[in-house]
């Protein structure tokens, strides 16, 4: 008679994901996996049917909270502007460690999305763009933002930023050079 999984998936794959992030997939072992996990080898095998399975799982799950998280950040202030900028504060205000760690989606992107087609498309579906094109396109309609920006190309710009910024948080850019990057980026934006 089979056994019952007895653990909790989506924690099983959280803890999956911190190692990922860590150490990256290539250097992430079945053995660190399975350690963090706290599950036999076999159940990480009937449940996520390998490593790649896991890790694809892994990007799911930060990709749904990475997106509600960012929703969240560019709805937290009465102004647009003001929210995409404290956005892009949190990568240079964000701890050493978590500095250092980068993004999970941005690790994943340079490791992985080039030779892994199934990671790439995971990737690309996210909810990132759509959310920030919103937002800027609020921050238009209140004035904050020039009106004659193409939302969608502007929206791009701010993600393509921050996937600048922390790539640059975690070869050691300073934070207050960070900081200076939001500045510069945020003020050729404003409305004239």
């Amino acid at each position: 008679m089979a056994r019952t999984k007895e653990f909790d998936r989506e924690e099983a794959v959280r803890r999956a994901m911190a190692v990922f992030w860590e150490q990256g997939y290539e250097a992430s072992s079945t053995e660190d996996l399975l350690r963090a996990m706290g599950i036999g080898r076999q159940s990480m095998y009937d449940t996520f049917g390998d490593k790649h399975g896991l890790y694809l799982e892994a990007v799911r799950l930060y990709q749904a909270e990475y997106g509600a998280n960012l929703m969240e950040r560019l709805h937290s202030k009465p102004s647009p502007l003001a929210s995409i900028r404290e956005f892009l504060l949190t990568i240079p205000n964000g701890s050493p460690q978590v500095r250092a760690r980068g993004c999970f989606s941005v690790n994943a992107t340079t490791e992985r999305a080039h030779s892994d087609p199934e990671v790439a498309s995971l990737l690309k579906a996210n909810i990132g763009p759509e959310v920030m094109t919103r937002a800027v396109r609020e921050a238009q309609q209140k004035g904050e933002l020039n009106p004659r920006l193409d939302a969608r190309i502007t929206a791009n710009y701010l993600l393509a930023t921050t996937a600048g910024l922390r790539v640059s948080a975690k070869a050691g850019l300073p934070p207050a050079a960070l900081r200076d990057i939001v500045d510069f980026a945020i003020a050729g934006l404003k409305a004239q």
